[in-house]
């Protein structure tokens, strides 16, 4: 069995290639995908070379882990059906081949405990549950105060503003990018954080990935605050102690989504309380990944990039 996937050979070297598939075995179910996302964030670090040391990192890859698709074989062991519609955060099906995460590709093998099912309607928004699950996951930590503040309105920042306008919050998001600060959804509001006097936060989200913002931040926070660090850092964190000492500030790290993270998600979105819309600004068929990678990466006006798989054999 094989599919075409696409593979980062080197930093900013991207090919489209047929590669062998691992066999399926009695828990694994075949998924033939219909879209996948590409991370602005994660993929980003890869595609440029700059990701750190992580488990199962190196070249030659196939990256990815934002992707839905039908089952189209199911082991007897696996749970699923074939037919069913799932999320897959990824696999690792593709032998010598590297995968982190793995989703990039018009077919894949996983074991069936590895997929949400999700309703067909969902179509491409599906894409966009790993980073719902995400936003979840920084809110759901025990004892965890809703955001005042966020910093950045990409799609992440969008998501965790959802999420807490419904646990009735009504924060502020930060975007320097004039380009992004339209489009915010009800129960919050975007600015420039130049306008912004305010430095009494108790809760501020980052998710900007900025390591340059740390000790700006923790200069916003009320005494007691905590300052959530929710996006990907490629550079070494560091912070003035004075400022931190004098606030008693608290500095939370949260880290990828758990399985129920993405159920929770997945039941809010197919409810109709969460809205996945106005987040999917771009989309590429397959045999145009290489491109569909440099806009996502180099284009401002580039939210989320869709790859399109369906015309891949």
């Amino acid at each position: 069995m094989q599919t075409v996937a696409v593979v980062l050979e080197g930093p900013e070297q991207l090919a489209l290639s047929r590669l062998e598939l691992s066999p399926p075995g009695e828990d694994d179910v075949v998924i033939d995908v219909a879209f996948s996302g590409i991370s602005t964030g994660t993929e980003r670090l890869l595609w440029s070379g700059r990701m750190p040391s992580f488990p199962g990192m190196g070249y030659p890859l196939v990256p990815g882990y934002e992707c839905i698709g039908r089952i189209s074989e199911a082991g007897p062991r696996s749970g699923a059906s074939a037919g069913e519609w799932v999320f897959v955060p990824g696999a690792r099906c593709f032998g010598n081949v590297h995968a982190l995460f793995g989703g990039a590709a018009a077919r894949l093998v996983t074991p069936g405990s590895r997929v949400v099912r999700i309703g067909e309607h969902m179509q491409e928004q599906g894409v966009l549950l790993a980073l719902a699950a995400t936003a979840h996951h920084a809110l759901a930590a025990p004892g965890a105060a809703a955001p005042e503040l966020i910093v950045g309105h990409g799609v992440l920042g969008r998501l965790l503003a959802r999420l807490a306008v419904l646990r009735g919050a009504s924060p502020t998001v930060w975007e320097r990018n004039a380009t992004r600060r339209g489009g915010a959804g009800p129960g919050y509001r975007v600015v420039d954080p130049e306008t912004d006097a305010r430095r009494d936060y108790r809760s501020i989200y980052d998710v900007s990935g900025d390591a340059s913002l740390l000790d700006s931040l923790i200069g916003r926070l009320a005494r007691g605050g905590e300052l959530v660090l929710a996006g990907f850092y490629e550079q070494a964190l560091s912070f003035q102690f004075p400022p931190a000492f004098m606030r008693e500030a608290r500095i939370r790290v949260a880290a990828e989504w758990r399985p129920q993270d993405l159920e929770a998600v997945r039941a809010l979105a197919e409810a109709g309380e969460l809205s996945l819309d106005g987040l999917i600004t771009h989309r590429r068929p397959a045999e145009r990944a290489a491109d569909a990678y440099r806009t996502a990466f180099g284009d401002a006006d580039c939210l989320k990039m869709i790859i399109d798989w369906r015309a891949c054999a």
